[in-house]
């Protein structure tokens, strides 16, 4: 496969805090086209690598390109053909959602009637046209997620970086939000890297899963072969025999 067909590529990627391995060496191909999951314990370095990735943070050494573009070099050029949703997204609630898509829109050299389908027939399909001129600051947490989502993916990024995107979801939003993604990926060949605790959403969603854990990518390859390869049933027991996750049981009521 040639490199223009992969909208992800890294060579040794590293991202050093203060001592401390974030990221270490990295290197990973992900298909134009394709929903790549990386599911990882907390501190792993999931949300490091996608700030790498997305341009926001500068990494410490190796080298990668995004949508072709280099991360280093062509930041500017990142940010404009990708769309980040991160897992602590900020909202302006004394906006409409209207007001805020439009913002965001704006942001992205959107205006005019394109800007205005497209933000109607988002709020169309995730169910928020009728509250669309209501304050944000009046939408529950769910509501204000399913927007964030809307605004992600408004300027038709051609890669999409989606932080638990299910974050604070209900179940029925986050089906939504499954279906949404097959849609896109299916539908207009958008490309999506997906951080996820959600082992179940993962097996679902993604045509391919890594598995980042003390900085490091140990495992990479299609769901089904995941479990396979581990003897597992699906891709949580996989996951928890990758990273070690088992409960002893028998440790854990010591105390009677």
């Amino acid at each position: 496969m040639d490199s223009a067909s992969y909208v992800v590529e890294t060579d040794r990627l590293n991202k050093v805090f203060d001592g401390i391995h974030a990221v270490r060496d990295l290197d990973l191909r992900v298909s134009s086209g394709g929903r790549f999951g990386l599911l990882g314990p907390n501190g792993a370095g999931k949300t490091t690598t996608v700030r790498m990735l997305s341009g926001l943070l500068l990494p410490t050494s190796g080298n990668a390109r995004v949508c072709g573009l280099d991360i280093y070099k062509q930041r500017d050029e990142v940010k404009a053909v990708t769309g980040l949703l991160p897992e602590t997204p900020g909202l302006y609630s004394k906006l409409t959602a209207v007001e805020f898509l439009e913002f965001i829109g704006s942001l992205n050299g959107m205006s005019g009637e394109i800007l205005r389908k497209r933000i109607d027939r988002l709020l169309s399909v995730l169910g928020l046209e009728d509250r669309q001129d209501d304050l944000l600051e009046s939408y529950s947490s769910g509501m204000k997620q399913k927007v964030l989502v809307a605004s992600t993916i408004l300027h038709e990024p051609r890669l999409v970086f989606l932080d638990e995107p299910t974050a604070r979801l209900d179940p029925a939003a986050s089906v939504l939000v499954k279906d949404l993604i097959l849609a896109l990926s299916e539908d207009t060949g958008t490309s999506f890297f997906i951080c996820t605790h959600m082992t179940s959403f993962a097996e679902d969603v993604c045509d391919t899963i890594g598995v980042l854990n003390n900085g490091e990518l140990v495992t990479v390859g299609p769901p089904q072969e995941i479990i396979e390869s581990t003897g597992s049933e699906d891709l949580e027991e996989a996951y928890l025999k990758i990273v070690g996750g088992k409960v002893d049981r028998e440790s854990l009521l010591d105390w009677r």
